[in-house]
């Protein structure tokens, strides 16, 4: 999959915030939150089309749907998918709690963890639209 230009933008963002100081912090703070949550809608709104053009066992095996019976390629398609995606909102989750940790500190050290986090939270979301693409690509 090619890289979204909100999650390219949000990206290049926070590896520059990674080198800021706590005052550059404070005044960028809003922008970096709202360029954040655009790469996230971004990520889940292609990835929503996506899962929507699925045919139904993937989509009952993706949601786990174990009263839909579906064949163990298809299951372990969605599986791997689903692994992918709830890493990367896990991935997501602990980013945010780190920024808001590093806000209530005022840490630049908690700031910069806070990027990284964020920036391998999309890397796996990229990743599991590129799986979710693959599964539509085998309909």
């Amino acid at each position: 999959m090619e890289t979204l230009k909100e999650v390219k933008e949000a990206r290049s963002l926070m590896t520059e915030a990674k080198d800021w100081s706590v005052m550059k912090w404070l005044s960028e703070k809003k922008r970096v939150r709202k360029v954040a949550d655009l790469a996230n809608a971004t990520l889940d709104r292609v990835e929503k089309e996506l899962h929507d053009g699925w045919d139904a066992d993937l989509k009952a095996a993706y949601e786990g749907n174990g009263t839909h019976k579906v064949g163990a390629e298809v299951e372990k398609l969605a599986k791997g998918i689903r692994e992918t995606h709830d890493a990367a909102i896990a991935a997501r989750e602990d980013a945010e709690a780190t920024f808001d940790k590093a806000e209530r500190r005022l840490s630049t050290s908690l700031a910069r963890e806070g990027c990284a986090k964020a920036i391998a939270g999309w890397d796996l979301h990229e990743e599991a639209i590129g799986k979710a693409e693959m599964a539509l690509a085998k309909k």
